[in-house]
C-alpha cells in the first residue's frame, strides 16, 4: 500500500516516529503540499493523511486509486464527506484527543491576564527587582480567581476539564446551554464550543455590553466565535478587562489584526493542542485507523 502524508509540518515536525505507520505499506511524509503539486504527490496512493490540507472532490475524483482518508485533527470541514461516500471513499478522524492540553493552554491564558506573570518576569529581567529597596514591588495587579465565577459555552470534553481546573480553583462554574444569561454574567467568560454558522460573531459588541464590567475573555475553540473589532474596542475601553486567545478569526493573521498589540490582549498561535504527548495520541491513532480500515472495521470512520 502507498502512503501519503500531505502536510505533517505541525501535527510531527520530527519528534514522533512514523514506524507505525511504515508498516502498512509505503510511507511518503511531506511537511506540505501546494495544491498545484497535490495529484502528482498523491498518485496512486490508496492512503492519504491530511491535517489541514484540503481535499474536495476534484482532488478525489483525479486519484482513483485513492481508498482511504486520514484525518489527523477532530475538525474534518476540509474534507468534502459527501464527494468521498459517492466515490466510495472511507475517511477517519481523531476525536476528543486534546482536551487536557486545551484546557490547561485556556487556564494558563487565564493565568496570564490574572497573574500578569509577563510583565513581573519583564520587569525582572530590566533590574526593576534587583533596584527594589522593599523584597517585593507592586507592577501590575493581580487578581484572585477564588470565589470568581467563571461560564463556560461550550460544555464537551474540554469545557468540562476547564471546569475541573476552575472549580480546583475555588471558582464557581456557570455552563452555557441555550441561556447566554450564565454566561455573560460571570467573572470570566471562556470559550469551548464549536464554530457553526449559527454562533460565527457571537461575541458581538451586544454580546460584550451585557457581560460583567471587568470581565475576563478566554478563547481556545475557534477565532471566528468573536468580532475581533469589538473586542479591541472593548479591551482599550477597559470594559474586558483582559482576554486569552489562542485562536484568531484568520490564520495567521494579517498585519493589521485589530487584537494584536494590545496590552491586556495575550495571544497565543492556535498551540493549546501542541504538547508532544497530545500529538503522540494524534499519530498513534491515525494508525489504528488505517489498520482499522485495511481488516475492514469502522474504528473513528466519518464515512
Amino acid at each position: 500500500m502507498k502512503i501519503v502524508f500531505l502536510d505533517s509540518a505541525i501535527i510531527n515536525p520530527g519528534d514522533i516516529s512514523w514506524e507505525g505507520l511504515q508498516r502498512f505499506g509505503e510511507l511518503e511524509v511531506r511537511k506540505r503540499t501546494s495544491r498545484e503539486e497535490a495529484v502528482s504527490v498523491i498518485g496512486d496512493a490508496e492512503a492519504v493523511f491530511t491535517d489541514s490540507f484540503a481535499i474536495d472532490r476534484e482532488l478525489m475524483e483525479a486519484c482513483p486509486s485513492l481508498k482511504f482518508i486520514g484525518i489527523s485533527a477532530t475538525g474534518f470541514n476540509h474534507v468534502d464527506l459527501d464527494a468521498a461516500k459517492e466515490l466510495g471513499i472511507a475517511v477517519a478522524n481523531v476525536p476528543a484527543y486534546a482536551a487536557e492540553a486545551v484546557a490547561q493552554h485556556a487556564m494558563a491564558l487565564l493565568l496570564s491576564v490574572t497573574n500578569q506573570i509577563e510583565a513581573y518576569n519583564a520587569a525582572v529581567k530590566a533590574g526593576e527587582w534587583q533596584k527594589s529597596r522593599d523584597y517585593t514591588f507592586i507592577k501590575a495587579p493581580l487578581t484572585l480567581l477564588a470565589g470568581k465565577s467563571i461560564g463556560i459555552v461550550g460544555f464537551g470534553d474540554i469545557g468540562s476539564k476547564i471546569a475541573q481546573i476552575a472549580e480546583a480553583l475555588g471558582m464557581k462554574v456557570n455552563i452555557y446551554s441555550r441561556d447566554k444569561a450564565a454566561a455573560i454574567g460571570s467573572d470570566v467568560v471562556s470559550l469551548s464550543c464549536p464554530l457553526t454558522p449559527e454562533n460565527r460573531g457571537m461575541v458581538d459588541a451586544e454580546f460584550i455590553s451585557q457581560m460583567k464590567d471587568g470581565a475576563i475573555l478566554i478563547n481556545t475553540a475557534r477565532g471566528g466565535l468573536i468580532d475581533e473589532t469589538a473586542l479591541a474596542d472593548a479591551l482599550k475601553s477597559g470594559k474586558i478587562a483582559g482576554a486569552g486567545l489562542d485562536v484568531l478569526a484568520q490564520e495567521p493573521p494579517s498585519t493589521d489584526n485589530p487584537l494584536v498589540g494590545i496590552p491586556n490582549c495575550y495571544i497565543t498561535p492556535h498551540i493549546g493542542f501542541i504538547p508532544v504527548e497530545t500529538r503522540r495520541v494524534v499519530i498513534e491513532t491515525c494508525e489504528k485507523n488505517l489498520e482499522s480500515f485495511i481488516e475492514g472495521v469502522s474504528l473513528n470512520r466519518l464515512v
